[in-house]
């Protein structure tokens, strides 16, 4: 199959930091109190602009907005958990937990990629019934054989997971993951990913026998080679992987250096067999925002 060129949205941040309207619900995220919010931002840039040129310059279509002074909104470098894009022009916009990430929804973003023909689907109305889908956090898709993957968790409700699933046209496969510790995981895409021919999987996650069979098998049929992680590599952001193209055909596999540091020589050896593995230092994002390099990426399609 041939592979097409990625492009990918990206939001530059102006004031990145710990948010405490999700640290609830997400593990990942650590406040030190020490560090003052202007060095977390200068720190967050330097990986943000390291991880977005290296992009570009591996052929990679990158579109870059500006975050905005007003509202303040600490974690507009993820804007994969509000907008999603599909290959009929097909638009999403989802309903998030926190109130501060709604205000990431940028009508000018939007109508950039707004087109006579393109179909909106907006579920942000369901943020006033507490019900809510977090994106590409929420979802992970496999757009060549039409099925989407999501952890059950307070931030991914399963009723509306399968409306849009029907929605899209893919079959729908649900889930619940825990941490080591049996707290729910608050996003899909931080223990598993799917590229083309090979899907990452924390299966310690997944503490129902019956349920991991299901998403095993389902990886299966549709011919991905699954590679295991582990909870320790979890939390090093292993699963929080994504593949790109770039305009020669090349493919990469794009994670932090945490994660590939994380990762043992003879699963960097499987990945590799897939796309040259692009690993980025991402310390700080993965710190106070407890997300990692497939977050920072929306995929426009």
């Amino acid at each position: 199959m041939q592979n097409k060129k990625s492009r990918v949205l990206m939001v530059r941040p102006i004031h990145f930091g710990f948010n405490e309207q999700t640290a609830g619900s997400n593990s990942f995220q650590q406040l030190t109190k020490s560090v003052t919010a202007e060095s977390i931002q200068l720190k967050a840039i330097e990986e943000f602009e390291f991880f977005s040129s290296t992009l570009i310059a591996s052929g990679i279509d990158v579109q870059i907005f500006e975050d905005t002074e007003v509202p303040h909104t600490p974690d507009s470098i993820f804007p994969n958990n509000w907008i999603s894009f599909h290959e009929n022009k097909e638009l999403v916009l989802y309903p998030m937990l926190a109130e501060n990430r709604r205000l990431e929804r940028r009508e000018d973003i939007i109508s950039s990629f707004r087109k006579k023909d393109t179909t909106v689907i907006d579920l942000s109305e369901f943020e006033s019934k507490n019900i809510y889908l977090e994106g590409t956090g929420s979802i992970v898709f496999d757009y060549q054989y039409k099925v989407a993957y999501a952890n059950i968790s307070p931030r991914t409700d399963k009723m509306l997971f399968e409306q849009l699933c029907k929605q899209l046209g893919f079959r729908s496969s649900t889930f619940k993951a825990v941490d080591s510790a049996g707290a729910d995981i608050y996003h899909t895409n931080v223990l598993m990913c799917i590229g083309n021919g090979f899907s990452v999987l924390c299966e310690e996650c997944i503490k129902d026998p019956n349920e991991l069979k299901k998403v095993k098998d389902s990886l299966k049929d549709s011919n991905h080679e699954i590679i295991s992680i582990s909870y320790d590599q979890m939390n090093s952001f292993a699963g929080n992987m994504y593949q790109l193209n770039n305009y020669k055909g090349e493919s990469f596999i794009i994670l932090s250096e945490q994660a590939f540091k994380s990762l043992h020589a003879e699963q960097i050896k499987k990945l590799e067999h897939y796309g040259k593995l692009l690993h980025f230092p991402l310390y700080t994002i993965e710190k106070y925002g407890g997300g990692s390099a497939r977050c920072m990426i929306a995929e426009i399609k």
